[in-house]
């Protein structure tokens, strides 16, 4: 079972001069100052001094390794006293506008084949005894041909109809596992929910969207649905790319009865169920049991001594899928050196390949033999063929399904059915027919090539990440039936699926690629610990903690210490300030911006005031991408040109947000695709069509309300602020005449004046003169 805390274990101190020293004398034989520290004779320690090395080079590998294994743990939460609180933080009360549920009406979002299921009702019934709220069940009739116009057309009627709006969504539309008419690798649940998102994309909807499934994770014994499982993957990527406007997800049980549904209701929108007052949920990823509420964490495996283990070693066929791309070459090289004895290595190209003829001569060499064929194993039919063939005299023992490769981030919004589903169809469809054509023989090892953007996210990347949760899941189903299974879910490889350019920006990002050959070594404990899911990756925790927290809390790594330490560091700067938004997507808050910087750019003249705009911008960017030159950003290279993606494009539209002081919509890089775009529509935001208006002289009341508060109060007096603004006014209501600042009112000539007040004058002269305080 999980852990029953978050409470993340201190890091370990750094290793003692002395040991060091020790070591560095043992591995460099150095026998004189050792026999000499440890009053011996240097002849005593000649046959020591080798064993002890060859210890220390074992502990410091299986050290090495240990950094990059994790799992996937649940831990019990308990909502309603704070206990699941976010990653870093301290859960408060939120106040009643911040909660999702205290206002507002629920949509639950019904596949039509659920109409009237008893677990629909109970989830609607528990919904409306927990809050006031309206609750609305929504029969979605267009998600059978998930018409994503359908979906939008019947979305708007309730949007428009019900009042007050809607705060939250909640899709049960994954509960729908029957394949889709026209992309059979996809659920009609995973198609309808790929048309919700997109439809409450469309409509502009601010409520949060949670997506329940009942038997997508594992958390105790309880049997795996893998098609559900897809909508999982496809969360941690939401959460990326709409991070303003993602609920979470949660796992239910196939029934429920009142008190499971009233622990649901409160999950969603409960008192305390809210982190401080930005509106986040405190947790995200949650399974609800008979035994309790548990909460998705990544937790560190090192991996446990055991001397009975024994190196797990190929023999017979070997089947990698793949097996002719970069990782499945990897892996086909890995196999030969440990002992395979014959190599199937499939393909859509086979032989034809590129560098398929030298990979199969570099095999032979390492003394396996080697078959390359073309196949394409979402063909069932063909994938039968492939297995038939498999020669006697080295029966099948083993596979490796490698075959799958990350496409061009693409929010989802801008992706057809049809290219979601392409995405994911290797991977799903061809573990499908494998566990499918393989159920009745006994392999030793059934290994699937899974992504850890299906844990953490990988921003752009929904259906990718949705076809790797498939994978995961499909591994803890074949191991619940007593088959071999080892999912593991690997960060980037270096030279895999990543260019040295990609490798560069995760280096940036604090993930960097890993090398094959630990990586291989992680594998290959994968298999002889018999692991059904372990989690690869190697992390520059201070680095993403930042950057992955940046938009909002993720309770996913709340238990790791390296990211408690690094968002505890006093000199992080925090999300963003805000709720789900301001009504048109926008969520990027703050707290008046920089007043320095908006005093100097008020001053400037309208020609420079887009320069230093742009010089803002570029600032921003290296930053946020690790440039060590702000000048090698430029004012018109493509953000996406530049590296950004949409976990950084959120990080940059926060801290220009938080810097100016305005507010930002989530989807501004994408709007405003390079820092001179970005500097233009900053200065729209900040001073077009000021000149002359009511609004202008308010906006420069704000940029001096936001100026004069930095002042000391002692600066105020000295300067006699206070008076200076009293003779502005004096002069003022004896050019107009008036008293009420309505009518006659000269308003450039209240700009130009005002430049000299103070922020508690300048508010006096809005409640006096102007009427508006």
């Amino acid at each position: 079972m999980a852990p029953t805390s978050d409470e993340a274990p201190a890091a370990a101190d750094p290793a003692d001069p002395a040991e060091s020293g020790f070591w560095q004398a043992v591995e460099s034989e150095d026998f004189g100052s050792l026999a000499a520290d440890l009053g011996i004779e240097p002849a005593d320690l000649a046959p020591v001094l080798p064993a002890l090395s060859s210890w220390r080079r074992r502990n410091r590998d299986r050290s090495a390794l240990d950094r990059l294994r994790y799992r996937i743990a649940w831990h019990p939460v308990q909502l309603g006293t704070g206990a699941g609180s976010a990653a870093g933080t301290a859960t408060t009360s939120a106040p009643d506008s911040a909660r999702s549920g205290s206002s507002g009406s629920w949509l639950v979002i019904v596949p039509p084949s659920r109409r009237s299921h008893p677990l629909t009702s109970a989830i609607v019934d528990g919904l409306a005894r927990h809050s006031s709220a309206h609750v609305v069940p929504v029969v979605a009739e267009s998600a059978e041909g998930t018409d994503e116009e359908g979906l939008v057309a019947q979305l708007r009627e309730h949007f428009a109809t019900t009042a007050p709006a809607p705060a939250g969504v909640l899709s049960l539309l994954a509960l729908d596992e029957e394949p889709h008419h026209r992309q059979p690798t996809l659920s009609r649940g995973t198609a309808a929910t790929v048309a919700l998102v997109q439809a409450l994309e469309t409509l502009g909807a601010t409520a949060r969207l949670w997506c329940l499934t009942s038997g997508a994770v594992p958390v105790g014994d309880e049997e795996i649905r893998p098609a559900q499982a897809v909508v999982w993957g496809m969360g941690t990527v939401l959460g990326l790319d709409h991070p303003d406007t993602w609920g979470g997800l949660v796992d239910v049980p196939g029934t429920l009865d009142d008190a499971m549904a009233d622990r649901l209701a409160e999950a969603l929108h409960g008192h305390d169920a809210f982190h401080g007052h930005d509106g986040h949920p405190v947790e995200d990823q949650l399974a609800l049991r008979p035994s309790g509420t548990f909460a998705r964490r990544m937790v560190r495996a090192p991996r446990t001594p055991d001397t009975d283990r024994q190196p797990w070693k190929p023999h017979g066929t070997v089947l990698v899928t793949g097996g002719t791309g970069v990782l499945g070459a990897h892996v086909a090289r890995w196999l030969a050196r440990n002992g395979a004895d014959h190599l199937l290595l499939t393909s859509r190209r086979g032989p034809d390949a590129e560098g398929a003829g030298e990979l199969a001569a570099e095999l032979a060499e390492l003394g396996a033999r080697c078959t390359i064929t073309a196949c394409d194993i979402t063909d069932r039919d063909a994938l039968a063929a492939l297995l038939g063939s498999v020669p006697a005299q080295y029966p099948l023992t083993a596979v490796f399904h490698v075959a799958g490769v990350m496409h061009q981030s693409a929010r989802l919004s801008g992706t057809t059915l049809e290219e979601f589903a392409e995405i994911g169809r290797s991977k799903i469809a061809g573990a499908t027919h494998l566990d499918e054509l393989l159920a009745e023989q006994r392999l030793e090892a059934f290994v699937l090539f899974s992504s850890g953007a299906a844990v953490w996210g990988s921003a752009g990347q929904c259906a990718y990440a949705g076809a790797n949760a498939f994978l995961d899941a499909l591994a803890h189903r074949r191991r619940a039936r007593g088959l071999a299974a080892t999912s593991v879910a690997w960060g980037a490889w270096r030279g895999g699926m990543v260019d040295e350019e990609a490798a560069a920006q995760l280096r940036r990002l604090g993930a960097p690629a890993l090398d094959a050959e630990p990586a291989l070594a992680l594998l290959g404990q994968a298999l002889e610990d018999r692991e059904t899911h372990l989690v690869a990756g190697d992390f520059d925790w201070p680095r993403f903690a930042e950057t992955y927290t940046f938009a909002r809390p993720r309770p996913l790594m709340r238990a790791l210490p390296e990211v408690a330490a690094a968002l505890a560091a006093p000199d992080r700067p925090g999300p963003s300030d805000t709720g789900p938004g301001n009504g048109n997507g926008s969520s990027s808050g703050s707290s008046g911006g920089d007043p320095a910087l908006i005093a100097r750019l008020a001053a400037l003249p309208e020609a420079d005031r887009e320069a230093a705009l742009v010089e803002l911008v570029n600032e921003q960017v290296a930053q946020v991408l690790n440039y060590d030159d702000p000048a090698e950003v430029g004012q018109d290279r493509a953000f996406k040109d530049l590296g950004m993606d949409s976990m950084t494009a959120i990080d940059l539209r926060n801290r220009i947000g938080a810097t100016v002081g305005v507010l930002l919509p989530a989807t501004v890089v994408f709007d405003h695709a390079s820092p001179a775009a970005l500097a233009r529509h900053l200065r729209k935001e900040l001073f077009d069509d000021e000149a002359g208006t009511v609004d202008g002289v308010l906006a420069d009341l704000a940029r001096l309300e936001a100026t004069m508060t930095a002042l000391p109060p002692e600066e105020i007096a000295r300067t006699r602020l206070p008076a200076r603004l009293q003779s502005l006014i004096s002069r003022l209501t004896e050019s107009t005449g008036e008293t009420d600042g309505t009518d006659g009112t000269d308003t450039a000539a209240v700009a130009d004046r005002l430049q000299e007040a103070s922020a508690a004058d300048v508010l006096a002269f809005i409640d006096k003169e102007l009427g508006v305080g």
